[in-house]
């Protein structure tokens, strides 16, 4: 139910831009981060980096571009998959609104920056390409939880709440984790 209001919501948000001509600013002008996408795509850049031990030992090179490309693919997919789901047609369709749901979907694709930098760095660190995987793998899902916690401290949450959503995002992980560690 949460996910269908998600897009009832983003369906009147997008019509009232198109109404307002598109500017795709909130009335307060004030920017809202949003956590989900971010845990999201932590949760992604986690599985690719998990997924890689599949095929054995991946280059450096190939597994940030593997990151930074999926986390892009992904965030596209997002943005259109709200575009069409909130839009009963498209003549209601602005690149203001466009370019709203493009930002909203935006820490998608973030979040596999800093999985990909701990790739890029690992050679630094004289890691091998095994230890690589799990440096990039212990970034992912250190922001995951990280993301979801400021999540749960941003909305108010009490503390119990706050520790409740850190250790869901620590299960969500560790299951990362576990399929890494069978595959490889």
């Amino acid at each position: 139910m949460a996910g269908r209001e998600r897009v009832t919501g983003m369906a009147d948000r997008l019509r009232a831009d198109a109404r307002a001509g598109g500017g795709g600013r909130k009335r307060d002008g004030a920017a809202r981060a949003d956590y989900g996408g971010a845990v999201y795509g932590s949760l992604q850049a986690a599985a690719v980096v998990a997924g890689t031990a599949t095929f054995g030992p991946f280059p450096r090179l190939g597994l940030i571009v593997l990151l930074l490309v999926t986390g892009l693919v992904l965030w596209a997919g997002h943005v259109y998959a709200h575009l069409v789901g909130a839009l009963a047609s498209y003549r209601d369709l602005t690149w203001g609104a466009v370019r709203r749901v493009a930002g909203h979907e935006w820490p998608i694709a973030q979040a596999a920056v800093a999985p990909a930098a701990a790739v890029a760095v690992s050679p630094l660190l004289r890691l091998d390409l095994a230890g690589t995987a799990w440096f990039a793998l212990s970034v992912a899902v250190a922001q995951q939880i990280g993301w979801g916690t400021t999540a749960a401290v941003r909305a108010g949450a009490s503390r119990r709440l706050v520790v409740v959503s850190a250790v869901v995002n620590l299960v969500l992980g560790l299951a990362i984790v576990v399929v890494k560690a069978e595959l490889h």
